[in-house]
């Protein structure tokens, strides 16, 4: 279903990819609490899932098609429509990736042309793929052709920044819109300026302006210190953009999209904490490491009396039990 961009709302609201923090089991615990209109998962190196290395890469594509609960609107069909997030430089491994991807069942694929890291960087991929236009259009044409040969219509989209070094969006985003993509997340900042500055939304407004100016369908999102869906709309309002992306506001409270302003109490996030862990040990515990949890249990546990203390306690566990024992330790003596 290609156009299940055109059935969302105005702004809707997606889910970032995040490595080692989107995975299956938190997104699960996100569409139970407070579901976006749009979920995405972690990049996946698409090299990798035409290797050896798929045994272990699958394991972040694993979503839900089924509602969180029973008779649950916030969660109804599960963490559909879902957007399946890939990274490469070569487009023979992207296509057969994709053509994979594709089978699995998801509404997109996204191709990463943002992302910092150097090790993806080394590959030619992630934002590397600004300095290198003819390489991303051979890269989404591979993911088209994958998509095709899966004999599937689904979404095509591109997730970048405003630039490299400096402010490219008068080049890089007109060569992008061009290229026929379904929607465009702009994360509005530099690859040089990382997360060190504010985001800078006036760019998200410009790459607005130019896609009106070029009269496509591309639907923009924009992505950068959204903080909840009450700013994300205020951002949305003034600069046009379709979509508004938030991520790092995610941590430690899955009740970020229910559009709901009510705060929850010390006791709620501590269950809902180890209702995650559980839920990572039963559905990664035997591809991911426990550690993986550890950046979660900061982010939940923070802002109230005792929190230092019971953070330190959490980061030394090992199991889900262990959380159990010491959450109802402290919530007695609380």
């Amino acid at each position: 279903m290609k156009n299940f961009w055109d059935k969302l709302p105005k702004p809707f609201f997606c889910l970032a990819p995040m490595a080692d923090v989107t995975d299956a089991a938190f997104r699960r615990i996100i569409c139970k609490y407070g579901k976006p209109d749009v979920f995405w998962t972690e990049f996946v190196s698409a090299d990798g899932l035409v290797s050896e290395r798929r045994k272990v890469l699958k394991n972040n594509l694993i979503f839900s098609k089924k509602p969180a609960r029973p008779h649950d609107k916030s969660g109804a069909g599960g963490e559909k429509p879902i957007v399946a997030q890939l990274f490469s430089a070569n487009p023979i491994k992207m296509r057969q990736a994709s053509k994979y991807v594709a089978s699995l069942g998801f509404d997109g694929i996204d191709i990463n042309m943002g992302c910092p890291d150097k090790s993806i960087e080394k590959q030619c991929a992630g934002a590397t793929m600004m300095k290198n236009p003819e390489k991303a259009r051979e890269i989404i044409q591979a993911v088209k052709n994958g998509i095709k040969d899966a004999k599937k219509k689904i979404s095509v989209s591109v997730k970048t920044r405003i630039g490299y070094n400096k402010n490219q969006i008068n080049e890089w985003i007109p060569f992008l819109l061009k290229q026929d993509i379904d929607a465009l997340v702009i994360h509005a900042r530099t690859r040089k300026e990382m997360s060190k500055v504010p985001a800078r939304w006036e760019y998200v407004r410009e790459v607005v302006e130019i896609r009106n100016r070029m009269r496509v369908k591309t639907k923009i999102i924009g992505n950068g210190d959204v903080r909840n869906i009450k700013h994300g709309r205020k951002l949305a309002k003034e600069t046009g953009c379709d979509g508004i992306m938030i991520g790092r506001a995610i941590f430690g409270n899955p009740w970020l999209f229910s559009r709901s302003e009510k705060s929850h109490s010390i006791k709620q996030k501590l269950k809902v904490m180890l209702e995650h862990t559980k839920l990572f040990e039963k559905i990664l515990g035997r591809h991911k490491n426990f550690a993986v949890m550890k950046k979660h249990f900061k982010a939940y546990v923070n802002g109230f009396n005792g929190a230092k203390e019971l953070r330190m306690e959490l980061m030394e566990t090992k199991s889900s039990k262990e959380i159990e024992a010491i959450i109802n330790k402290f919530l007695k003596n609380h």
